[in-house]
């Protein structure tokens, strides 16, 4: 396990731990006051392992924790599923071996023909979130796509980093919170990467906001939702945001945004398409 990794279980270890509810755990305040957070002879009791161990795997010493302890302290700790794989992923134990690919510029012809069919925006996202290839709705949503430099031409960055985007989304800040939470889940292994260092590096530089969250450690699961867009042309437009993951190209996920039916979003997506493109 490299030191990066090390470093980011013990330091996710002792957010969760100082953050548990005493009282949701059946235990008692701390002296008077202090109702928030176990002490690591509290977790290591529970989780039958040893103070010493305990302590040295959240000061990221470099020893081994086996599958069954993670999972011990996972339920100590309380843990949802995403963080409980996260975790997990942290320790060396995912279901396939993380590989060293961060960055794809250009998604495979056939997902790109596979996007094109598509008459709802999609798009598809490699490893480190940059956006590999999209469709005219896409571009009709997103007319800066297609301009935006290839160095920027990422989600996460552009989230963060671009008004105009910022602008279209009215639920920006619970958007972005999911993003970085989602992003910080599927990244797992390869947060240890110089690539995903340099890009949470040049993010954290560029907005105060994503320093913030990525600080706070929120680890979720992708999961179906409806999106709302403030379209600067058609106005409102709701979508359901989908994620597909093709079996011939595991490293790309292709992420489509359906029309909610009874909404006007499929009738003003083809009054923007059918005027001149962006």
């Amino acid at each position: 396990m490299s030191e990066a990794r090390r470093m980011e279980l013990g330091q996710f270890l002792r957010d969760r731990r100082v953050n548990l509810v005493r009282a949701e755990l059946g235990l008692p305040p701390i002296g008077r006051n202090r109702t928030l957070g176990l002490r690591r002879e509290e977790i290591a009791a529970f989780a039958a392992v040893s103070v010493t161990w305990y302590t040295w795997l959240e000061q990221g010493r470099d020893i081994n924790a086996s599958r069954q302890v993670l999972e011990s302290i996972a339920r100590v700790l309380t843990l949802t599923h995403a963080e409980t794989a996260y975790l997990l992923a942290m320790g060396g134990y995912t279901p396939t071996p993380a590989t060293e690919v961060t960055s794809i510029e250009q998604a495979p012809d056939h997902l790109q023909r596979l996007l094109d069919t598509l008459d709802f925006p999609a798009f598809a996202v490699a490893p480190d979130w940059g956006i590999a290839g999209w469709n005219r709705a896409y571009a009709g949503l997103y007319s800066r796509i297609d301009s935006v430099d290839p160095s920027e031409r990422n989600l996460l960055w552009l989230i963060f980093t671009d008004p105009h985007l910022r602008q279209m989304l009215p639920d920006w800040e619970e958007t972005s919170r999911h993003f970085v939470a989602e992003f910080r889940a599927e990244a797992g292994a390869r947060l240890g990467s110089a690539a995903h260092a340099a890009l949470i590096g040049r993010l954290s530089e560029a907005s105060v906001e994503f320093a913030k969250l990525w600080a706070d450690r929120g680890v979720e699961r992708f999961a179906s939702r409806q999106r709302i867009f403030l379209h600067p042309e058609a106005g409102e437009l709701i979508f359901e945001q989908h994620r597909l993951v093709p079996s011939d190209a595991p490293e790309l996920h292709l992420v489509m945004y359906a029309p909610v039916p009874g909404t006007s979003t499929n009738e003003k997506m083809r009054t923007l398409l059918s005027g001149p493109t962006s």
